[in-house]
């Protein structure tokens, strides 16, 4: 299989997604505070917070899943990428990642949609968090897994073409790097 074949950058509302799960870009402590959180919250109902609140902290680079609310998705799979108030890493991003794609693939889901994780409130920067994240979901899709689809859902146009970019980049070098 092709992994970049499952791959799709897409521009929209991340809550909108009618996939398997969405991912929140989350904090360890599961609280659905602002950014895609906030969204995720608002849209989805307190059914998630309660969801979270009954799972509990998780580790920094970890991951955890919830049902999607009133969300078109049937479950929130939250990256916890960074701690409450806190900034993401390069670290904590992959682990992140890796993990929400790993879960997915453990409860049997055919499609999943990601943001760009810990690019908003979190402060790290777009490229690199494409350059990780793109890499996680090629890994993910050449082993073992039930995903079929892999959506990056972008709120802007900016980080649409950063991610479409370094997307083509990674393609033209046919391997994910490191």
């Amino acid at each position: 299989m092709n992994a970049r074949d499952h791959i799709e950058i897409v521009q929209g509302d991340l809550t909108e997604m009618d996939t398997d799960a969405i991912v929140n870009a989350a904090n360890n402590d599961l609280q659905l505070g602002g950014g895609v959180a906030g969204a995720i919250r608002r849209k989805g109902g307190q059914q998630i917070q309660a969801e979270c609140d009954a799972i509990g902290p998780v580790p920094l680079g970890g991951a955890a899943i919830t049902s999607g609310g009133k969300l078109k998705a049937k479950h929130v799979i939250h990256a916890a990428s960074m701690e409450l108030g806190g900034r993401t890493s390069a670290l904590t991003l992959r682990s992140s990642t890796a993990h929400s794609l790993r879960i997915a693939a453990q409860n049997g889901l055919k499609t999943i949609a990601l943001p760009a994780v810990g690019t908003g409130i979190a402060g790290f920067p777009v490229r690199e968090c494409a350059e990780i994240m793109l890499r996680e979901a090629v890994r993910h899709l050449e082993g073992e897994t039930t995903l079929e689809k892999i959506y990056f859902v972008l709120f802007d146009e900016a980080a649409l073409s950063t991610f479409k970019e370094v997307f083509v980049q990674m393609n033209a070098k046919g391997a994910p790097a490191e």
